[in-house]
């Protein structure tokens, strides 16, 4: 017996197994995938954690020292207060979040990830200064506070999984949870796993902590509630995100919670190939299409790429791609977006989908040979660069207001015309990321029954959780809840050992 099993070695899970270890408890954390596998989405994330900060000086408690000099700009980074990080958060899902849980993350976002560090996961600024001296986000047209890992996913996971060694976690890999129960007779809860070869084994701990992730990467239950269609998404991270401990909870009378038929899903290279690569990773993201176009096979618009930063938009335009024809899409660009791409599309990958011409008609002989409509194509683009408003400046750093005007679809920032070649165009499809129903759970990361009480030594953390994001997402918030919950479900936790 065990003080507290922890089920999922992500992010959230290792973050409740070193919170309970700091509180005297015995952990055993229990993952499905082998140890070289990566049984964990935070493995294949690009490492962005938001953060509220009051100025630059607590940002530098985190991230060490900021050498900016005068950059311009710098104004738009100095802070990002609770009250910023609560409104975005509340604006892009429609306010329908649980603002309780949204306001426990952002008011603890700081402490939790200042906690972090010291535990050796090697943050950095995401605050850089370009060629021009202007103070930008390390992903440009990105908006909000953030500090991100040095490594992406992979130096996250890799960090964690050191700080949980040192502080004594042991962590039994290759075996699938499987069935949980409570005695309450004894108050004890036992969890039954099974190996890869078929043979059981079984845990019992006075608390569990479910940080399994959500339920992608089960093809049938993701298509039921997200609905059709949805078996044809690629799932971007691990495979075993197949949402066992969310049924295990519920069988045990957990109330399920949250945006059922919502999800985290953006464009994402058609040539990714199958989930939990290790080898790629996050680099299969498409995120800059705010300073291009992006248009279906049949060579038309069918979104609007500036309406937002695309930090905020990038989660949900996963969605408009799988409901247009073959389930892809083409973003395209000029040269003048090429220094304003983020790192992924420089990935060089034969199976990443990616085509230049020299002209447009060029482009479009060679997009027709994909299957993509070229006359109308050309006339799609012909009709959006007449459309362009001259008389507004661009600026990659703000809002700009340039747009179209008199098109079905306008494009409200960023809208330049596509005249300067070579031209680029990338194929993506629908990436899905992870799944926003779940577990309800309470500011202890308790799970929480159909009358709102709290399970006894039953807790919940990271994409298990449910009523976090409804219909759209603010980018690098699921790590920072994953380690806010997760913290407080180790700390909780730890108090039921005998």
């Amino acid at each position: 017996m065990t003080d507290l099993v922890v089920i999922g070695a992500g992010n959230a899970g290792l973050c409740a197994a070193l919170a309970a270890r700091e509180a005297g408890a015995a952990v055993t954390v229990v993952e499905w995938a082998e140890a070289d596998a990566y049984g964990s989405d935070s493995y294949f994330s690009g490492g962005l954690f938001r953060i509220a900060y009051d100025d630059l000086s607590q940002l530098e408690e985190i991230v060490g020292p900021l050498d900016l000099g005068d950059a311009r700009g710098l104004d738009e980074h100095r802070s990002y207060t609770q009250a910023d990080f609560l409104a975005d958060w509340g604006r892009v899902t429609n306010y329908r979040c649980d603002l309780q849980l949204a306001d426990l993350v952002v008011s603890r976002s700081f402490e939790d990830l200042k906690w972090l560090s010291g535990h050796g996961v090697p943050f950095r600024s995401p605050i850089v200064v370009d060629e021009t001296g202007h103070a930008r986000h390390s992903r440009p047209g990105w908006h909000g506070g953030f500090v991100e890992v040095s490594g992406a996913g992979v130096g996250l996971t890799e960090a964690l999984l050191r700080a949980a060694g040192k502080a004594g976690v042991e962590i039994v890999y290759g075996v699938q949870a499987r069935d949980l129960s409570y005695d309450p007779d004894t108050r004890t809860w036992t969890l039954v796993g099974r190996r890869g070869d078929g043979s059981t084994t079984t845990f019992t701990a006075a608390a569990v902590v479910i940080a399994s992730g959500g339920f992608q990467a089960d093809v049938e239950w993701r298509t039921r509630a997200l609905g059709p269609g949805w078996d044809l998404a690629k799932v971007r991270g691990c495979k075993y995100n197949t949402g066992l401990g969310i049924r295990m909870a519920l069988n045990e009378g957990a109330v399920p919670y949250g945006n059922w038929s919502g999800c985290h899903a953006v464009a994402w290279s058609a040539g990714s190939g199958e989930a939990g690569r290790a080898d790629a990773n996050h680099v299969f993201e498409r995120e800059s299409y705010p300073f291009g176009i992006t248009v279906n096979i049949e060579g038309r618009r069918f979104i609007d790429e500036g309406s937002d930063f695309g930090a905020y938009t990038y989660a949900k335009y996963g969605r408009e791609i799988l409901q247009q024809p073959g389930q892809v899409a083409w973003q395209i660009f000029d040269q003048r977006a090429v220094d304003l791409m983020t790192t992924e599309y420089r990935y060089k990958n034969p199976e990443a989908a990616r085509l230049q011409g020299d002209t447009l008609e060029e482009l479009a002989d060679r997009l027709a040979a994909r299957g993509v409509n070229r006359d109308q194509l050309l006339a799609t683009i012909a009709e959006y660069n007449a459309a362009v408003d001259e008389s507004v400046e661009f600026s990659p750093y703000v809002k700009d207001g340039k747009s179209t005007k008199g098109l079905q679809i306008e494009k409200t920032n960023w809208a330049t015309p596509l005249t300067q070649g070579p031209f680029l165009a990338f194929e993506v499809t629908c990436g899905i990321t992870f799944t926003f129903g779940g577990l309800r759970v309470n500011e202890n990361a308790e799970v929480l029954d159909p009358s709102g009480q709290p399970i006894t030594g039953l807790y919940a953390c990271g994409e298990a959780v449910g009523g976090l994001y409804y219909f759209n997402y603010p980018s690098g918030t699921g790590l920072t809840a994953g380690a806010v919950l997760g913290r407080a479900a180790g700390t909780a936790a730890a108090g039921l050992r005998s």
